[in-house]
Order: structure tokens, then C-alpha cells, then sequence
């Protein structure tokens, strides 16, 4: 009797056991089902909102768009790249050693094939990855090196230009508007970091800052000679990149690189000289072999680095001329010298525009005046104002 009872125990367990299985599988299968008809109803309502414009879009359809449009953008990057990298060479530089020694290759940068005619091709550069060069050549994107003949170069602006055979030229670059810029747009810097090893290299940022400005010690005195105009970015421009091209998403050039502030903790701080600036020196470069700018014929030394004691008791200036420009000396024949300029002067404003220093004074007269055109100069002497007149020379 109890053998009976204990078998129909072990019977009822069992049977409740399958009936709690059986719930268990029902109950998944249900909430299987459930998902899928959920999952099937977004897909209905993402594909219907994906070809109604009318209709706003679920979330998951905006996730959908930012996967395409970063596709996109990474499309559009290679595109530019394909576009604007066969332009790009090498630019090697060689000096007084004898041809065949190591020391001979006095060091290497970037350069852009910019046109091609009549069998010729035209490179720019940066000035100083071409000064003092005893001889150049130029690596092309295929690796085939063509002696390169140097047809002018401009320390102001640090461009120059190279001409070289077209024979094995395959691609010109397109140059576009700096002036059109917005910062936050794409920039792709396209050189040769560190020497032909890494040549062809690409870095992609965004222009960080436009109308910028860099000052340049061309004679290495320690004071500053000129601020060359400057487009700012955060692509990487390392030594080799000098003179090779940024580029937009058009693949267009829009600068040549050239500086790059290297100091302890500053990254992606790159420096490219706009094709506004650029395009006018290429076309003297490349015609004239200088750039033919306004000359007055002084020697020049900034107010500012006078003491209060010589500005005052010296000069006789009165107390509230702190800056301006201090004629040095004066050349015979020249306009200053027509003009009555005396050594000791204080220029203090040109065309009643205030001149605080040296680099004003050139900057005004490089860029906003011509060889042949009349100034009126306004300065100091012993203490009194006076004003002149002067036609600039070449």
C-alpha cells in the first residue's frame, strides 16, 4: 500500500512538473513572438517614415542617417585626397659636398605641382626649405626624381617657386578660394612628415582660424621683421610637411603649409599660407623671379625699443609718442631722400593712417601701395610735427 502511494506521489510530481515546463515554453515562445511583431513593427514604421518626407522619423532612422553621413564624409575625404596627392612632391635640397656623399643632402620638404605647359612644370615651396641650396630635385608621387631649376623665392611670405621637366608629370593641382573659408571646415594637410620615408602622408583636422598672424626674424636679430598672414589649423603639419598642400573637401588647395609651433604641450597648432597670399607672389615668382615691392630708401629702427629717457630728452618727442618708426639712416637718390627724410626722424603715420612699428610700415606699403604711387608721410623732428610727400621706387 505505501509502494501505491508512493508511486502515485512520483506520478502527480511528474505531472506537475511537465505542466510547469509546458506553461514555461508557452510563455517564452509568447514573448518570442511578441518581440519579433515589435521589432517587425518598428522596421514597417523606420521603411514607411524613410519614404515619406512629410512624416517625422523614429530615432532608429536618425541613427541609420549619421552611419551614412559619416560614410559620406569619409568618401569625400578620399576622393579629395585622390584628387590632390599626385601634385604633391618631394623637394630635396643639396648643398656644397660632393655629389655622391651623405652630407651632401642638405634636407628635405613638400612642394605643389600648381601647372603644366609647354613641357614644363611649376612647383611652390616654402623659401626656406629651398635656401641655400647649391642644387634641387624634386621626387614625384611615382618616386621618379627630375632635376628642378629654381626661378624665384620670397622670404616675407616664405614661398618659391621651382620648374621642372613635365615629362613625368600625371597630376596639377586645383587651387581654391582661402578667402571662401569657414572655421570648423575640413583641411587635409598632404606632405612628407620626416623626410621622403614617409612620403605621400595624409592628416586630416578642421581650419581652426583664419587672418591669423606669425612674425618672422628674417636676419635671426632677434627683432621682427615682418608678420607673414597665416591660416590656422589642427591637422598634423610636421617637418617635411613645408610646402607641400592643404586641402579642402573638394580636394582643392587652399594653403601652403609652412609653420609649426613645436613647443611642449601645444599639439595641433599647424600653420598654412592662404592662396590669397600665395597666388599674387607664385605669378611674380614664376615670371620675374622676385616680388616687386614699394621702397623708400630708410633704415628703420621701432620706437618702442627707444628708452623714455632718449624718446624724450634725445628725440624731443612729446610724452604720449611711445611707438612709431625711427628713420636710421638715409640713402642718397632714393624717394626719402628727395622727400627731405633726415636720420632721427619719428614716422608716426602714413596716408593718416598710424604706424606703431616697422612691420605697419611695410605691410601698409606692400599691400596697399604700388611702386610709382605718392604718400604723405607724418613724423617728428626735435620735437615737431611735420608732414612730406614721397613717390615710391621699386
Amino acid at each position: 500500500m505505501r509502494f501505491e502511494e508512493q508511486e502515485q506521489t512520483e506520478n502527480k510530481q511528474q505531472d506537475e512538473k511537465k505542466s510547469y515546463f509546458g506553461w514555461l515554453f508557452k510563455f517564452t515562445t509568447s514573448a518570442f513572438i511578441a518581440t519579433v511583431l515589435l521589432v517587425a513593427g518598428t522596421l514597417t514604421v523606420f521603411n514607411y517614415n524613410n519614404s515619406a518626407e512629410s512624416t517625422p522619423k523614429e530615432v532608429n532612422a536618425t541613427s541609420e542617417d549619421n552611419t551614412i553621413d559619416s560614410t559620406d564624409s569619409n568618401s569625400s575625404v578620399v576622393q579629395a585626397v585622390e584628387k590632390a596627392s599626385d601634385a604633391v612632391v618631394g623637394v630635396v635640397k643639396y648643398g656644397q659636398s660632393a655629389p655622391l656623399s651623405e652630407n651632401s643632402k642638405a634636407g628635405t620638404g613638400s612642394g605643389v605641382i600648381y601647372k603644366k605647359e609647354n613641357g614644363e612644370a611649376y612647383v611652390v615651396t616654402n623659401h626656406h626649405v629651398i635656401d641655400n641650396a647649391q642644387s634641387l630635385e624634386v621626387i614625384l608621387s611615382s618616386g621618379d626624381k627630375v632635376k628642378a631649376e629654381l626661378l624665384g623665392s620670397d622670404p616675407l611670405t616664405d614661398l618659391a617657386v621651382l620648374k621642372i621637366s613635365a615629362d613625368k608629370v600625371k597630376q596639377v593641382a586645383q587651387f581654391g578660394s582661402s578667402d571662401e573659408l569657414k572655421v570648423g571646415e575640413t583641411a587635409i594637410a598632404i606632405g612628407n612628415p620626416l623626410g621622403m620615408k614617409f612620403a605621400g602622408s595624409v592628416t586630416k583636422g578642421i581650419i581652426s582660424g583664419k587672418e591669423r598672424t606669425m612674425p618672422i626674424d628674417l636676419n635671426k636679430d632677434g627683432n621682427v621683421d615682418w608678420k607673414t598672414d597665416v591660416l590656422q589649423t589642427d591637422a598634423a603639419i610636421n617637418p617635411g610637411n613645408s610646402g607641400g598642400a592643404l586641402v579642402n573637401i573638394q580636394g582643392e588647395v587652399i594653403g601652403i603649409n609652412s609653420m609649426k609651433i613645436a613647443k611642449e604641450q601645444v599639439e595641433g597648432l599647424g600653420f598654412a599660407i592662404p592662396t590669397s597670399t600665395a597666388l599674387p607672389i607664385i605669378e611674380d615668382l614664376e615670371k620675374e623671379g622676385e616680388v616687386t615691392r614699394p621702397y623708400m630708401g630708410i633704415q628703420t629702427r621701432d620706437l618702442s625699443t627707444i628708452s623714455n629717457h632718449h624718446l624724450q630728452n634725445t628725440l624731443k618727442l612729446p610724452k604720449d609718442i611711445q611707438s612709431g618708426v625711427l628713420v636710421g639712416g638715409v640713402q642718397q637718390g632714393t624717394p626719402a631722400a628727395e622727400a627731405g627724410l633726415q636720420k632721427y626722424d619719428a614716422i608716426v603715420q602714413v596716408d593718416g593712417q598710424k604706424v606703431e612699428s616697422l612691420v605697419d610700415l611695410r605691410k601698409y606699403l606692400y599691400e596697399e601701395k604700388s611702386v610709382g604711387d605718392s604718400i604723405e608721410i607724418q613724423f617728428y623732428r626735435d620735437g615737431q610735427k611735420q608732414t612730406a610727400s614721397l613717390q615710391l621706387a621699386k
